[in-house]
């Protein structure tokens, strides 16, 4: 069983991740945000090292889902290979962050990807709208995400909007964050919990 965590930054997957993994008594993989060595050069230079940090996020996911498939165990994960590619590599391109020649080459690798993985059993989507994200960003004090733009979090959610609207590789649950506080209520945490129970 896999169940894999989408949404934009700072809409809670980490957070619903550890929550989940402990109610289940699964693993948890989580997003490679610490040890990243890209992260803070690419929020002060997007240009030059988005392409960097979109194939080290696209060579861990997919260590990630090899991990999960030939370990046999149970697995919620945080953010999945599919964001990378239809939503942070084409948007980082179409703002001019990215070359074309790097975005072919990126979108060349991931297709070879994935040809050998699939879709998790369950796709969880935490839906937030830019003020919530904001709020979230702010909450948790990252000091490199302090210059994220109103427009790339904007851009973002239309991108998560068009891939959850066609996402064809298995089931689908969207949570709208805006309504929700999973990580202080115990008893919102439960109607997640009862939803995934309905889909697994």
């Amino acid at each position: 069983m896999h169940i894999a965590i989408a949404g934009n930054i700072g809409s809670g997957k980490t957070t619903l991740t550890t929550l989940l993994s402990k109610h289940y008594k699964w693993k948890a993989h989580y997003e490679d945000v610490e040890n990243n060595p890209y992260l803070n050069d690419f929020y002060k230079d997007m240009q030059r090292w988005s392409f960097n940090l979109q194939v080290y996020f696209l060579n861990s996911r997919f260590r990630q889902i090899v991990e999960i498939k030939n370990s046999g165990q149970k697995y919620i994960q945080d953010r999945t290979i599919y964001e990378d590619a239809y939503i942070f590599a084409p948007n980082l391109h179409s703002m001019g962050l990215m070359s074309s020649r790097d975005f072919d080459n990126y979108k060349e690798i991931f297709t070879l990807m994935d040809d050998f993985i699939e879709g998790p059993d369950l796709l969880i989507y935490l839906r937030a709208s830019v003020s919530t994200l904001v709020e979230q960003i702010q909450k948790r004090g990252r000091e490199y995400e302090n210059s994220i733009r109103l427009d790339y979090l904007t851009r973002l959610n239309e991108r998560y909007e068009a891939w959850v609207g066609s996402y064809s590789k298995g089931k689908i649950l969207i949570i709208n964050v805006d309504d929700i506080n999973f990580a202080e209520n115990s008893d919102e945490l439960q109607q997640i919990i009862n939803q995934i129970d309905q889909n697994i």
